[in-house]
């Protein structure tokens, strides 16, 4: 049973929850702190487990939908369902449980979650069959991690205000550039394919250009939001070290040495989420 688990936790790559899951919990606090609204863990704990029901359905169908083409591809051709270790059906049936668990918790936490959950979840699923016709994958990904943090705010809010709307574009635009990093190391393979993404439209020395000026935009919503929201010396180090990271993930990736593309996309985009929302965190209860 374990070990079962154990396998589809690989096939959602769980880990990787981390990025998208402190910008909704920065979504949540900033609606009960900064506009008075109740403190309710009941919600908390269904924004949780929203985030990790959608990521595991976004997830869970990407595999499905890839299964033939993670095969063919030397990558990823270990991944479970290319492997035999989940079988393709098991796979589809794990991606439609975790949608249906996803909108079924959007009840209980309001009604404007509710409707507008069916949207969200054809929008972060949608994303999979989006490179076999278009190089813009990169920012539907994006908007589906963006959508989290509207999410989280509405579970209180329950209307939307223009600060959690530039967080999310915060998110939109940090996710959109690292995919496009993490795409460089299918570059030969999505050619051959006939896939679509940045590297392989503009090839793999535009594509880095393009995704550091999309993170140059993605400091400068960081700094608004500062600054509109009046926040202080927490939200600024926090800014600071969220930028510093961005920059650093640019340093480290080549278009000749792609060596470092998963120290990039993974350890530096995870620490950079868990350090600026622990930051935004102590500005908003300190």
């Amino acid at each position: 049973m374990i070990k079962t688990l154990g396998h589809y936790f690989s096939l959602v790559t769980f880990a990787h929850t981390i990025f998208a899951l402190p910008f909704a919990i920065i979504g949540f606090f900033i609606a009960t702190k900064l506009h008075d609204y109740s403190m309710n863990w009941t919600i908390f704990i269904f924004v949780i487990l929203c985030m990790v029901f959608a990521r595991n359905a976004a997830m869970g169908f990407n595999r499905w939908a890839d299964r033939k083409i993670d095969a063919q591809n030397p990558r990823t051709a270990g991944r479970e369902i290319p492997n035999g270790t989940i079988s393709s059906q098991n796979g589809l049936i794990f991606t439609l449980i975790n949608a249906i668990l996803f909108i079924t918790t959007t009840w209980f936490i309001n009604s404007l979650c509710f409707w507008l959950s069916p949207v969200a979840i054809i929008v972060i699923m949608g994303y999979s069959l989006t490179k076999r016709f278009t190089a813009l994958c990169h920012f539907i990904l994006g908007l589906g991690l963006s959508l989290a943090r509207i999410g989280a705010y509405l579970a209180i809010a329950g209307e939307f205000h223009w600060l959690p709307l530039i967080f999310s574009a915060i998110v939109f635009t940090w996710v959109s550039g690292f995919d496009i990093i993490f795409a460089l190391q299918d570059h030969e393979f999505d050619s051959d394919a006939n896939l679509f993404s940045a590297p392989v439209w503009l090839g793999k020395a535009k594509a880095l250009r393009l995704s550091a000026g999309i993170h140059v935009i993605t400091a400068l919503l960081v700094i608004l939001a500062g600054i509109l929201a009046k926040f202080g010396w927490f939200y600024l180090l926090g800014s600071v070290l969220f930028i510093t990271l961005l920059i650093y993930q640019h340093v480290i990736v080549k278009p000749d040495d792609l060596s470092k593309v998963n120290r990039a996309f993974g350890t530096t985009n995870g620490t950079a989420s868990v350090v600026f929302a622990a930051f935004v965190l102590l500005e908003l209860f300190l």
